[in-house]
């Protein structure tokens, strides 16, 4: 079995791990509530610091009147080897070690204006003693402010309840371990001790009663009825403390000679004097030590049990927010690139019909190209004014003997032309579609949340290389629309030449038609001819430049979005990588807290294997 010296020195160490990581509460019980702690209570005057000074064996609480403790003080004491030197350190100011136990005083003084300010104001944060002696046994102890009924000049009329709030805050937890100290020269059924014990405690169990000033009782009278469990039964054994009188307090009269002064009181007492082996200060820390070493030793399963679950709790919510990224520059590299190809997943999944979007591209294509094409100002280009205009400006000082060559080329040049401004449209509809799919991508890779600036990084990068793929599929659809006019498709005229012309009947004495190469019927012929070329000529475009617009935008996006941002990453230096990596210093910060909480509660599972069983 674990020995008492190693169980609560290891509480001790968690008790000062939790402190430093402020474990102090939150939903459901912290750690720091699942361990068995030892609350000092007591009404102001009650001897309450004579109690902790006389376990101690040092003069070393600040003293006064009024409120004298307005934080609380967690005292952890450390017994160490005969011999050895006594110091004091707290956990404010690790680095350092205190062997004049004046100086302990002065700065439990200071540290706690540091947080009150010199008035007499209160505050639940704790300041961390911690005692290493020979004279002391190991036991933790909670020294919270002393229960008052009236505010004095200077506090707020809310200091007996907010007094009163935080003592309960310590004594309510199921696992602490109340001293209640009384002072025996006034009547222990108002004590304020016992009252809010008995209220927190109604069955005793947790309560350690304490009877002090035994020695200045008025002459006739005893705490016998007490001490012995008559007056007010405790399920633990009441103990009687002698205190220092002011006078030895005045002539600084050691704590180890007080203690002896105590034995010797007990022992020739004739009212306790068969108490005496279980009455004093010395007997009451050994007493405590032992029952908080048999309390822990129960509640160990209970407490594995809660650092267990705060062990997945923690882990989970590690995996939610990512976990911390190695310093080197390869680890930082490949983490990149981890990130880069998620985004990419996302993004492909986007184009593929996985997520929405994609599917806007084909409604690019089957909608707002075809609707961009009809809209086309070919009516007026080919009106019989615009056509003769045409034909006759192609002509020249000679006009065409046949058929207008000229003329029919520069009417379908111009209506080609036409077809320039839906095709950049449609280029320009992609790439507005793609870029704002690379910001959806961007917003729903959850591994991305945690690195803005990199997130940014990429969508830069990713909206570069849509830039470029815009200038390519620009010039290859443009392309495309001056093949049609570089060539023309001389089958197609060759067919409307051998294709006999239906002739309308004439009226009686009419002229027969296209008798005048220059009358409207002929160029409404010539303007028929070209009207039904460019009719084939957009059947073609509105199939071939969606393949270009696929190949140069879509494909191109899918293949190599990043390629650009991988090259330039793979060159950058350590230290610009991690700026890459850097995170919301909001999110760092909760990260660095649970994995310091993680590491003390994987720690204290192991210390207490390592201990609780032996």
């Amino acid at each position: 079995m674990a020995t008492m010296k190693s169980l609560i020195g290891l509480i001790n160490k968690i008790q000062r791990a939790c402190t430093v990581l402020g474990d102090h509460g939150g939903e459901g019980m912290s750690l720091w509530e699942a361990l068995p702690t030892v609350a000092v209570v007591g009404g102001q005057s009650s001897g309450k610091s004579s109690v902790l000074e006389s376990v101690v064996g040092r003069d070393f609480l600040p003293r006064g009147s009024g409120i004298v403790t307005r934080r609380p003080l967690v005292l952890q004491l450390h017994k160490t080897d005969e011999g050895t030197t006594e110091y004091a350190e707290f956990l404010h100011d690790p680095r350092k070690r205190f062997t004049d136990f004046a100086a302990v005083r002065k700065e439990i003084e200071d540290e706690t204006d540091r947080i009150t300010g010199k008035s007499k104001q209160i505050s639940n944060k704790p300041i961390q003693l911690s005692i290493y002696s020979p004279n002391v046994v190991n036991l933790t102890l909670i020294d919270l402010p002393g229960l008052t009924k009236v505010a004095v000049e200077g506090q707020p009329d809310s200091i007996v309840q907010d007094i009163e709030n935080m003592v309960r805050s310590y004594v309510e937890k199921p696992n602490c371990i109340i001293l209640a100290i009384s002072p025996a020269n006034q009547d222990i059924a108002t004590s304020d001790a016992i009252k809010l014990a008995r209220e927190v405690d109604p069955t005793g169990e947790r309560t350690f009663g304490v009877a002090t000033k035994l020695d200045i009782m008025d002459k006739g009278t005893d705490c016998l009825d007490v001490l012995e469990g008559r007056s007010y039964r405790l399920q633990h054994p009441w103990v009687g403390i002698v205190n220092r009188s002011q006078a030895d307090i005045n002539k600084r009269v050691d704590m180890i000679a007080a203690r002896r002064k105590e034995r010797e009181y007990f022992e020739t007492s004739p009212e306790y004097g068969h108490l005496a082996s279980r009455m004093g200060s010395e007997y009451l820390a050994k007493l405590l030590s032992q029952h908080l070493e048999t309390v822990i030793r129960q509640k160990i399963p209970s407490i594995v049990a809660l650092i267990n679950k705060s062990i997945d709790e923690i882990n989970a919510e590690l995996d939610r927010i990512g976990r911390p990224i190695a310093v080197d520059s390869g680890a930082r590299l490949y983490t990149i690139l981890e990130l880069c190809r998620a985004f990419d997943r996302v993004f492909k999944e986007h184009l593929d019909g996985g997520r929405p979007g994609g599917d806007r591209i084909y409604g690019v294509f089957d909608h707002q190209l075809p609707a961009a094409l009809k809209k086309l100002p070919f009516d007026r280009h080919l009106s019989t004014r615009n056509v003769q205009k045409v034909v006759s400006e192609a002509d020249g000082y000679q006009p065409h003997l046949i058929a207008p060559e000229q003329g029919y080329r520069r009417l379908i040049d111009g209506s080609i032309s036409y077809f320039k401004g839906p095709a950049e449209a449609t280029v320009d509809a992609v790439h507005f579609v793609l870029k704002e799919l690379v910001r959806k991508s961007i917003s729903e890779t959850e591994e991305l949340k945690r690195f803005p600036t990199l997130a940014s990084d990429i969508a830069a990068a990713a909206n570069e290389a849509l830039e470029r793929f815009r200038d390519e599929s620009r010039k290859t659809v443009l392309r495309l629309v001056d093949m049609e006019s570089s060539y023309l498709t001389v089958e197609f005229f060759r067919k409307l030449h051998l294709e006999p012309e239906k002739e309308k009947p004439n009226p009686k004495n009419a002229p027969p038609q296209n008798a005048d190469i220059h009358s409207d019927n002929h160029f409404r012929k010539i303007g028929s001819n070209v009207s039904a070329y460019i009719n084939m000529v957009c059947d073609t475009l509105r199939i071939s430049l969606p393949k270009a617009v696929v190949y140069c935008q879509v494909r191109e996006a899918k293949r190599s979005l990043l390629n650009f941002f991988y090259a330039q990453v793979g060159r950058k230096e350590k230290e610009k990588l991690g700026g890459m990596l850097d995170e919301d210093p909001q999110l760092m910060e909760r990260r660095g807290t649970l994995a310091k909480r993680l590491e003390l509660y994987k720690q204290a599972r192991d210390d207490i294997d390592a201990v609780a069983w032996k």
